[in-house]
């Protein structure tokens, strides 16, 4: 008995000891949990900040440039609209070609210092070439510009693409989307994501438009110098995430050149075979693998297949972002050839841009109740291809009715109206009637951005989707500088009639309509394989998707994982059970 109740005695000082060892861990995990979800909070405000100063600059840019190439470059109109479509399509690509550095050339660390540098200088330069709008003070003298034209464009330019390229470096290291933890999420969730996220940057977008709008309306020469300042701040706050290692670094996955490859593999192979001898194949992209006479593993060409079957979705974005691309050029001079004057003071052109925001803030909230009906059935998978069609039906309403507006526009009898310290002939309509076609392109881009970000994350394997939504940006440039080809065959297609210089002088709304006619045929031919996308289950997706063998072994690992922490976590098992 002494034995058994010696043996009791140490059994249970056994299981009291190993209680407190598994207690001890979780009282410093409650400990740690509030300095991590400071650190967190910190990284969130520090991104914001950023992205609010990147914003800021590049909106600042954009709202200037066709007025600072009219009124002070001497540029003829369709040409200001050109650089600044083509500014917007650089700042657009820039992101995928900074990534892909980061990752294979010059490391992400020393890529952000870099592209922070060429951000801070291209913004610096702008006030040497009496950018925005006036020419250089200082203190109360007026210093005269002393550059020639031709100096003076040369800097603009390397301004524009130093600018450019910083901005890229930003938005795919500083603020890159990878950063949020999307991977098990459905696609109710990510659409949900998606929804709210180009909410918050629509609503950082209106409070910049607002602020650029009040200081074109007060001081406007100010935004000059205030444009350096906010990117010098910007890189201040980087620098801070740099030496705080707040940067977020994604996880290796297949790179743009590793599916170029297999798409110029497939295509080689494909014609030699072809030439010499046919051998029976799946898919043209199987000629890229290993066994077919190809140089890639079954697991890149199968991923690489996947996004292939995105490429129709992404050729029909390229016709929709030219039109999204009228804001900044067709809309803008037409805002600025209107009478700008409210109330007894001038409003700003950036004042308009606000309106196409306000409908996305309004809708957001009520999609996403839209979408919990969308995705409430259990036995038959939605895809939001109907806000797809629905967009972009709403993006050609948009340039049909400009081109309308257009007509009524030259009804009204011309005012004189200055615009950087030059007097132009503009008409006497209000600007505000243009707020139709504003508020129907932002309706479009309420619906379709969102739904198009899910579709190219959704539909490729995880491995895959960082490269897919660089697709989608890739596509999206194109069709920003298909805008500016537009312009220009416009122009010189009709001898200046279609998009003319001094708008009363010319025909505009042809412009617009021949742009709506393009975006109706490319709406009905989206229509046309919607059918492709339209189930997001996931026995379909994978289908879609193709099998992968990486990706199964990636699903046990995560199972395995998974049964681990629940067995860890188990309080049905003592503590003698888990060792």
């Amino acid at each position: 008995m002494p034995d058994a109740d010696r043996r009791d005695t140490q059994e249970k000082g056994f299981l009291n000891l190993m209680a407190d060892k598994e207690q001890r861990p979780g009282r410093s995990d409650r400990a740690g949990k509030l300095p991590q979800a400071e650190k967190k909070l910190h990284e969130a405000v520090c991104v914001l900040l950023v992205e609010l100063c990147e914003r800021f600059t590049f909106f600042g840019i954009v709202c200037n440039t066709i007025l600072f190439c009219t009124a002070k470059l001497g540029y003829r109109s369709h040409q200001a609209a050109m650089v600044n479509m083509c500014f917007v399509g650089t700042s657009t690509l820039t992101p995928v070609l900074a990534g892909w550095l980061a990752e294979y050339l010059v490391g992400r660390i020393k890529l952000v210092c870099i592209c922070m540098f060429l951000h801070f200088l291209g913004t610096a330069l702008l006030p040497v070439v009496s950018f925005p709008f006036e020419d250089i003070y200082i203190d109360r003298r007026h210093v005269l510009l002393t550059l020639p034209k031709r100096e003076q464009k040369i800097v603009f330019y390397f301004a524009l693409l130093t600018a450019s390229l910083g901005i890229g470096g930003i938005r795919a290291i500083v603020c890159p989307l990878s950063a949020y933890s999307l991977e098990d999420c459905g696609p109710k969730e990510l659409l949900s994501f998606f929804n709210w996220f180009h909410w918050l940057v629509n609503l950082n977008s209106a409070v910049v438009f607002v602020s650029i709008s009040y200081i074109q309306q007060s001081v406007a020469r100010n935004l000059g110098f205030l444009i350096p300042f906010v990117s010098g701040l910007m890189a201040m706050i980087t620098i801070h995430m740099v030496r705080g290692e707040m940067i977020y670094k994604p996880k290796a996955d297949s790179s743009l050149l590793t599916t170029f490859g297999v798409i110029f593999s497939a295509l080689k192979t494909c014609c030699v075979q072809y030439r010499y001898f046919s051998t029976a194949v799946a898919s043209w992209l199987d000629h890229a693998k290993e066994n077919h006479g190809g140089h890639y593993s079954e697991t890149q060409v199968e991923g690489t297949k996947s996004l292939t079957r995105l490429f129709p979705l992404f050729t029909f974005q390229i016709l929709y972002r030219t039109c999204v691309m009228q804001i900044p050029s067709g809309y803008y001079l037409q805002t600025m050839n209107s009478n700008l004057h409210f109330s007894g003071f001038v409003l700003p052109v950036a004042a308009m841009n606000v309106i196409s925001i306000v409908p996305l803030l309004i809708l957001v909230p009520i999609l996403e109740c839209i979408n919990s009906w969308l995705f409430s059935s259990k036995d038959t998978g939605h895809s939001p291809t109907i806000y797809i069609v629905a967009g972009h039906l709403s993006a050609a309403l948009s340039v049909m009715v400009a081109g309308f507006s257009e007509m009524h526009r030259k009804h009204f009898p011309q005012v004189e109206q200055t615009h950087s310290q030059e007097v132009l002939l503009v008409s006497s309509m209000p600007c505000f009637h243009l707020a139709p076609q504003y508020i129907l392109l932002g309706v479009a881009e309420a619906l379709v951005t969102p739904a198009c970000s899910l579709l190219s994350f959704w539909l490729v394997p995880e491995r895959m989707r960082g490269i897919s939504m660089h697709f989608l940006a890739l596509f999206n440039g194109a069709g920003c500088f298909m805008g500016a080809l537009f312009v220009q065959t416009a122009h010189a297609g009709t001898q200046g009639n279609w998009f003319p210089h001094l708008l009363h002088e010319g025909k505009l709304e042809r412009f617009f309509f021949f742009l709506a006619s393009l975006m109706m045929v490319n709406t009905l031919g989206f229509w046309t394989i919607a059918h492709r996308y339209n189930n997001l289950h996931e026995d379909c997706t994978n289908e879609f998707r193709g099998s992968l063998p990486g990706e199964k072994l990636l699903k046990h690992a995560k199972a395995i994982k998974h049964y681990n922490a629940v067995l860890e976590s188990s309080p049905i098992l003592s503590p003698v059970e888990k060792i």
